[in-house]
């Protein structure tokens, strides 16, 4: 089997990884890839929003199965375009995309189908969201409509906050044309959980549970990133409550979805809050979280490949995931002044260690230069490390941690500490 991964960050690090565990694939391409991805898989120069070059890409190398890592390339259509040339592609399409390419969709859909979520309002009218913003108090969550690469979403405990968020989406246009539209919604309180299902319009299983830190600084303080880090299983859901988020969200997701003739295939990420009144819908992703995927998938014992052909042929229901004893931590290594400003080209130091054994060297961004392996983006690396418990997890990942370094390395310290508490 030829398999083509589309992206070049963390996740698809960990689908490339993932995918190479299967005996039938004895070819690997990722497009465009990144250094660590191109010891795994060979790189092609084409860039994930070009969606006819991969398609022609595909056809020419007769690829037997596309994986599509980031959300932009499914919200553009690039299932549609795969499958309307014949071609076996993993992932939704642009109609089922939307419930990530348009939060005013999702919110309209989880409440038409009444699946738990929170109170909301949208508007595409800067002056009635600034009036509405003043006649509110306490805290508010303000976020732009369309992909904002994870950084759209502002929860604001002040008014003077949520105006300032509402003048960077709407005035600014700091997110571009996804803040055309905005939904301010109330902030839930309590803990939240990522839970991911792959499904095949009708079915679905369960991936284990995970936790991710999106804000920048020790403590969720500091601005929302991509992703700062993040470990699974989270001790938060037990078997009782991945029950109930199966059959009160992730089921009449899918149904909901196949009723609006958007039969919804693929991965379907799950945001959660975990409140008093029970779990709620934060947000819905249309592909592998980043960086909970860097988690995931090591704690996966079934095979990916498998499972995604299954989907494809119908046979879902055949398969028994199964997800290894333990835990899995990321922590991911950020360039300085992420998720603002930053500089490239700062040149890699440790990756040449010799690590223990259930650690495991996940690329984002990175690119060879001459002998070098170099910095190229704002998240640099992914850290993961395996145990046989959440605590030792915790201290593996942080003793592979300390041995890379390059100029500017910032990283979370305290990634799984909250479970640990």
């Amino acid at each position: 089997m030829k398999v083509l991964v589309i992206g070049s960050g963390g996740r698809e690090h960990a689908i490339v990884w993932k995918v190479l565990q299967n005996p039938v694939v004895d070819k690997l391409f990722c497009a465009p890839g990144n250094a660590g991805i191109a010891q795994n898989a060979e790189c092609v120069d084409i860039p994930v929003q070009d969606k006819v070059q991969l398609l022609k890409f595909a056809i020419k190398h007769k690829i037997d199965l596309t994986l599509v890592g980031p959300e932009a390339p499914l919200v553009d259509g690039i299932v549609d375009l795969f499958e309307e040339n014949g071609l076996t592609i993993f992932g939704p399409s642009r109609r089922a995309a939307e419930l990530e390419g348009s939060k005013a969709f999702c919110k309209f859909f989880l409440e038409k189908y009444d699946i738990p979520t929170a109170d909301y309002r949208t508007f595409t009218d800067y002056e009635k969201a600034k009036t509405f913003l003043t006649q509110h108090r306490g805290s508010i969550v303000v976020k732009a409509d369309g992909l904002a690469a994870g950084k759209g979403v502002m929860v604001c405990k002040q008014p003077e906050d949520a105006l300032m968020a509402l003048d960077r989406i709407m005035k600014r246009k700091d997110f571009g044309a996804a803040g055309d539209k905005v939904v301010i919604e109330e902030c839930l309180t309590g803990r939240e959980v990522s839970v991911m299902a792959l499904s095949d319009g009708e079915r679905l299983i369960t991936l284990v549970p995970s936790q991710d830190h999106k804000r920048i600084f020790d403590n969720d303080e500091g601005p929302n990133t991509g992703g700062m880090g993040a470990y699974a299983p989270t001790p938060q859901v037990s078997e009782e409550l991945m029950k109930e988020i199966v059959t009160t969200i992730l089921e009449p997701t899918i149904k909901g979805m196949a009723l609006e003739d958007r039969p919804y295939k693929g991965v379907l990420y799950a945001g959660l809050m975990l409140t008093s009144s029970g779990p709620k819908v934060l947000e819905y992703n249309v592909r592998f979280g980043d960086p909970e995927t860097q988690a995931v998938l090591p704690m996966s014992e079934s095979d990916l490949v498998e499972a995604i052909w299954a989907i494809h042929q119908g046979t879902l229901d055949d398969i028994k995931w199964k997800n290894k004893k333990g835990a899995a931590v990321c922590v991911v290594l950020a360039s300085g002044g992420y998720p603002g400003e930053y500089s490239k080209g700062k040149t890699i130091i440790g990756l040449d260690n010799q690590w223990d054994k259930g650690t495991i060297i996940f690329h984002a961004g990175t690119k060879r230069q001459g002998l070098n392996i170099v910095t190229n983006g704002g998240r640099v690396l992914g850290v993961t490390a395996l145990d046989s418990s959440l605590p030792k997890a915790v201290d593996s990942v942080y003793k592979a941690v300390k041995r890379i370094t390059f100029d500017g390395a910032y990283y979370r310290r305290d990634i799984a500490h909250r479970a640990l508490r």
